[in-house]
């Protein structure tokens, strides 16, 4: 048996204050953004292949990425591999294996340890993503300061691409959407959704009408979006909150702890009201769910613009990970967690054919949909 990270989820909502880039932006800023995933996934099978180790349990396989094999080695029992594609990575057991080497009743098997000693190796991922994440934070606040946005109305456009219909209709970079289609835009994340859905929902039929603020000046502007090969609406656009950032320092190390600390919780907060909202309102949250081609878009935009930002952008990644990691879903890890507790209330262990089916068809699942969400992102690199 394995535990595999999962395709990532990652609302927009969990982002905050951050930007929403619908393309890659550069070699450097990619690259710079897929370090930071490939670090975050790492910390996590890390996290899971520790919890094994320091309880003395055989471990088969450490990997980070999919795909083909960039580097491999073996340092006693256990086989390192670095892939290709750094979307995932898992910590394989011997349990189950053809060719295991220890006897089936060996007391360091996954499967032969308590509940205690195994739930902790399966919560361990999302343990070290937490505290990754309030690390992240701490030395972000210690080194350049917690960045904290006081937000203006409306939405900014911080990019406009040249021969896009949105660059054709008059828009241009620095401009400020005040309304869209009559409706004021108060500022924030939330103005910043309702343009995007606006854009995404139209099918090219009709202009969408936004009140644009240039250099204090106030005009109304006409686009006619075009139609995706999702079929949603593309502008070529990048948008954002218009905001003022200021940096706050600390005056000692446990001002700083509180300042991450309070960082950290606001992210949760997003990250937990971003899934929410996707739950329970799945139809008007759809595009809300991204994968990594998208995640690697957002952070090489931050990149591109302020290094510094990848500092939230790791912690956002690394909060919405444990987040969803703990979802009581087959493949996740709340989903091992959750037939450890059933095993735990029946007294005894379930038939290890029903474990492996759930799991496995659970696994399926996941990759499915992670693969629909690369595809999905992919295609949505051409721009709002």
């Amino acid at each position: 048996g394995a535990l595999c990270l999962p395709a990532l989820a990652l609302p927009y909502a969990a982002l905050a204050a951050l930007p929403l880039p619908p393309e890659l932006s550069g070699a450097a800023s990619t690259a710079q953004a897929v370090g930071v995933l490939a670090a975050i996934i790492a910390v996590h099978e890390a996290g899971h292949f520790s919890a094994a180790r320091l309880q003395g349990i055989h471990v088969s396989q450490f990997s980070i990425g999919f795909g083909p094999e960039l580097l491999r080695f073996e340092r006693g029992a256990v086989e390192y591999a670095l892939r290709l594609f750094p979307i995932g990575g898992y910590v394989a057991f011997p349990d189950d294996e053809p060719d295991c080497p220890y006897e089936p009743d060996d007391p360091d098997l996954l499967r032969n340890r308590p509940a205690s000693d195994r739930a902790l190796v399966v919560s361990a991922g999302v343990l070290a993503n937490i505290a990754f994440a309030l690390a992240t934070l701490f030395t972000q606040v210690e080194t350049v300061g917690l960045a904290q946005q006081v937000y203006r109305p409306g939405v900014l456009v911080p990019g406009v691409g040249e021969g896009s219909v949105a660059y054709s209709a008059g828009l241009r970079s620095g401009d400020v959407l005040l309304e869209v289609d009559g409706e004021a835009l108060p500022g924030g994340q939330p103005s910043v959704r309702d343009v995007v859905r606006t854009i995404k929902r139209s099918n090219g039929s009709r202009a969408i009408r936004f009140v644009v603020r240039r250099d204090g000046e106030r005009f109304p502007l006409d686009v006619t979006p075009q139609v995706a090969p999702d079929g949603s609406g593309r502008v070529g656009v990048t948008l954002g909150p218009d905001a003022e950032v200021t940096r706050t320092f600390p005056k000692n190390g446990f001002e700083a702890l509180q300042l991450a600390a309070g960082e950290f919780g606001r992210l949760a907060n997003g990250v937990v009201g971003g899934l929410t909202e996707i739950v329970f309102n799945f139809s008007e949250n759809k595009d809300a769910v991204s994968g990594p081609v998208a995640i690697v878009a957002v952070g090489a935009d931050i990149a591109k613009r302020e290094a510094s930002g990848l500092y939230e952008f790791a912690a956002a990644v690394n909060i919405n990970l444990a987040v969803v990691n703990t979802l009581p879903l087959p493949a996740l890890d709340g989903g091992y967690l959750a037939l450890i507790a059933l095993e735990a209330a029946r007294g005894k262990k379930l038939p290890t054919e029903l474990e492996q089916g759930i799991m496995t068809s659970g696994f399926l699942l996941l990759l499915t949909a992670g693969l629909f969400l690369i595809v999905k992102d992919t295609v949505g690199l051409v721009g709002l």
